[in-house]
């Protein structure tokens, strides 16, 4: 070889290495939130994005700094968007200026009848200022051509709305008043994403129509839950930010949400979103976005998640916003399933088609298992997992499934029936006529199946029904304790999330699915995402009586008016409902607050670890510290409810600091009364308040002691009582979930499990990968469509 042609092998060569390099290291950058507290308030600069810039060039270099950065947060908090290694994330961390360094992650999206159900009638006693209040939604957009945002009646925005609708394919009126999307990494994760506030996919849409949507008469999902739609506050006003896609909600554009709402002047904001489990409170961009929504006094409703009902699972746990649980209400729609023996057995579901009682030919997935398919796998064809059943043998026939996807319609089936292990608390609408049966049941029908040369079947439209378990909580519904800060209770309290009506997106049909050819106008689904604008809803009707109560005090009198609920009819007690199940009819007379500020939150950081430094980046407050009367704990946040806990059983004691404010009679006496369960004494000092005024603050301590030696699980409350206030608190001792090894976890009725058996694969399995409600996760996951966006 000529030296020349040597010399050129080698430039090759370098150059490949080189290529490879760069291209290694690109795959190795992901995107990467720098969180760095509360925006100066006397900061004067030209551009924040430039300061964010040039603090990269120290770690990255000049030449691609501004290339990797994506987004600067300067409107209410600061902090910036960048593409990093892990190894370039580490130095950042380590940068003066920094809170916190975390990857990006996608979080998941977590009504005729559901208002009536709480009292909470459309002749209720409103504020003239409801139609000032403007809620914030965070979710898939809207649709904005829905009758349910239909402007009729309407004066202009409030003058203190600073945000924009200047977007594209969506048009704001003066119901919608703002609009924007957010997609910092400036790709769409597919061609049925189009960037546009508008909803294509219906969640938004639902969740913003529960909320404050308008009236809407004869409103229906095909017939089903007839009835009047309407928001809780249909007055106020809706600010659209679209944080989700198809592909989820990334960390990203959550965070430059709450950046822009803050700023634009919204009032409330609602998050039916979150990530699979909780994480530290300042790398969770939900826990960081309403941390300064707070500091600002806007409230947020969040939902808990819907990965109960194990414990220790739900996700939006921090303590100054809202997390909620899940419940059903008096409606439920039953699915009968009719033999050909003439037997009949009711399960459910939406089923909106008509067989008009035709009899189809019955046979179980399992016996018509794919030829292209293995016999090991035959499992699949059980599940009716698409690609896993013979067409020839189940074309026009109805088909027994251990759990259903899209592989019934797929391979021509006249109908579904689902033998479930899980609750049959909540339904869903199918591609096919579909009814979901419990084992009892399913085992019958198998019998008549096996002993009946012909077997034949039919499904039946769906019907309504009473549902006398109401309410009650939902088995979807994540539960507590709280993974970050066991003695802080979460979830909050419990609203309607099971089977709720309210607006859909025309941009899509009634379950998403290819083949599906149903549009519909309204849609009936279920979640914590359900139950969370139901909350914000009541929330925004508090603030619209007493605009000046902080967010703290908001969420006092949500709690501590909540109706009890029962902890035998409801596994997991108060880590299932919280406070409660909300009552709208008493927020507005709670009688006593239990109000929290900034200090009360910095003592409460200080106590769970933060720093001085991170504390003063976080506020924005040069003055704040944690000094020895700053200092605070856990237990003494200004919160109403009485949490403690050990991880050895034994015997525990605290003791709780408490102040309430009056917001009752100008003149009063609250008497202390204690519910103590088994194992527990509560004791309460003074045990009675006297109060002169309105506004007048009174301090109480609680002492309470419990033996967890052979329990997991105490519960208790304390009710102030005047005579007509019953303001009332849980008390919860517990043992936490998980050992300290975090092998093990206590399951709902108190016994310890092993996480890493796999007895429960078939059922749970799906449900933790999808991140869907149970009920409905089966069907999405083998569907090829993604979950995360229902």
């Amino acid at each position: 070889m000529s030296p020349l042609s040597w010399l050129l092998l080698q430039l090759l060569i370098c150059t490949l290495l080189i290529s490879y390099h760069i291209k290694a290291e690109e795959e190795n950058r992901k995107i990467y939130i720098v969180y760095m507290g509360e925006r100066a308030a006397n900061m004067i600069e030209i551009s924040p994005k430039a300061r964010h810039i040039n603090l990269l060039q120290n770690i990255l270099g000049s030449d691609i700094a501004q290339e990797y950065h994506l987004h600067s947060f300067h409107r209410s908090f600061d902090g910036f968007v960048v593409k990093l290694t892990e190894n370039e994330a580490e130095l950042l961390r380590e940068t003066q200026g920094v809170v916190s360094v975390f990857q990006s992650k996608k979080n998941k999206l977590h009504t005729t009848r559901s208002w009536e159900f709480l009292g909470f009638g459309p002749r209720v006693k409103r504020s003239n200022r409801e139609s000032n209040i403007i809620v914030g939604m965070f979710d898939q957009g809207v649709w904005p051509e829905s009758e349910s945002f239909n402007d009729k009646g309407f004066g202009p925005p409030p003058r203190k709305w600073k945000g924009t609708c200047k977007v594209n394919n969506f048009t704001c009126n003066n119901k919608i008043i703002g609009a924007k999307a957010y997609r910092k990494n400036g790709k769409l994760p597919s061609q049925s994403d189009y960037f546009s506030p508008r909803d294509q996919k219906g969640h938004g849409t639902h969740t913003a129509s529960t909320a404050a949507g308008g009236f809407v008469s004869k409103a229906s999902f095909l017939g089903l839950g007839k009835g009047t739609a309407r928001g809780g506050v249909p007055s106020a006003r809706i600010a659209v930010y679209k944080v989700c896609w198809s592909d989820g909600c990334s960390d990203e554009d959550i965070l430059a949400a709450f950046d822009d709402a803050i700023a634009d002047g919204v009032d409330i904001i609602s998050v039916s979103l979150g990530l699979s489990n909780a994480i530290n409170y300042f790398e969770d961009s939900i826990a960081i976005g309403t941390f300064h929504a707070m500091k600002h006094g806007i409230l947020t409703s969040s939902s808990a998640g819907n990965d109960g009902p194990k414990l220790a699972t739900a996700a939006n746990v921090a303590p100054w916003f809202l997390s909620v649980a899940a419940s059903n209400t008096d409606r439920k729609f039953l699915t009968t399933v009719q033999l050909g023996d003439g037997k009949s057995f009711q399960g459910v579901s939406l089923n909106t088609f008509a067989l008009k009682k035709h009899m189809y030919p019955l046979i179980y997935g399992g016996d018509a298992p794919s030829k292209k398919v293995n016999s090991s796998t035959i499992m699949g064809s059980k599940s009716c997992l698409r690609g896993y059943l013979d067409a020839k043998l189940v074309r026009g026939k109805i088909v027994i499934c251990d759990r259903s996807s899209y592989g019934p319609y797929e391979a021509g089936a006249a109908g579904v029936v689902i033998q479930s292990k899980l609750p049959l608390d909540d339904v869903q609408s199918y591609i096919l006529p579909l009814s979901r049966i419990g084992l009892a049941d399913a085992t019958s029908i198998f019998k008549y199946l096996n002993s009946t040369r012909k077997p034949t079947a039919t499904i039946l439209k769906s019907t309504e029904a009473k549902d006398a378990s109401a309410p009650s909580i939902a088995s979807y519904s994540s539960r507590g304790p709280n993974a970050i800060t066991d003695d802080i209770l979460k979830p909050d309290l419990a609203a309607p999330g099971t089977n709720i009506l309210a607006a859909w997106s025309l941009g899509t049909t009634a379950t998403g699915i290819q083949g599906d050819k149903r549009v519909v106008p309204f849609n009936i689904i279920s979640g914590t995402s359900m139950a969370c604008p139901h909350v914000t809803a009541i929330a925004a009707y508090v603030k619209s009586f007493h605009p000046r109560w902080s967010p703290s005090a908001v969420m006092s009198a949500l709690k501590t008016t909540a109706s009890p609920m029962s902890a035998k009819r409801n596994p997991g007690a108060e880590f299932a409902y919280g406070s409660g199940h909300i009552n709208p009819l008493k927020v507005n007379h709670p009688g006593l607050l239990y109000d929290a500020g900034i200090n009360d939150y910095i003592k409460f950081l200080c106590g769970v670890g933060y720093t001085t430094d991170k504390l003063r980046l976080i506020t924005g407050d040069q003055q704040a510290s944690c000094s020895a009367t700053m200092n605070g704990t856990v237990w003494n946040l200004n919160y109403p409810s009485f949490t403690l806990s050990t991880t050895k059983g034994g015997y525990i004691t605290r003791e709780f600091h408490r102040t309430v404010t009056n917001v009752g009679l100008d003149s009063s006496n609250y008497r202390a009364i204690v519910k103590a369960g088994n194992g527990m004494t509560v004791k309460v000092t003074p045990s009675v308040l006297s109060f002169k005024s309105r506004r007048e603050k009174k301090s109480f301590v609680v002492q309470v002691t419990a033996n967890m030696k052979k329990r997991t699980m105490i519960s208790g409350s304390l009710i102030w009582d005047d005579g007509k206030h019953k303001v009332r608190s849980p008390i919860v001792a517990h043992v936490p979930p998980l050992d300290e090894k975090g092998n093990t976890f206590v399951d709902v009725n108190g016994e310890v499990q092993d996480r890493t058996g796999l007895d429960n694969f078939s059922e749970t399995l799906k449900i933790d990968f999808c991140g869907l409600l149970p009920a409905q996760v089966y069907m999405m996951c083998e569907m090829g469509h993604n979950p995360t966006t229902v």
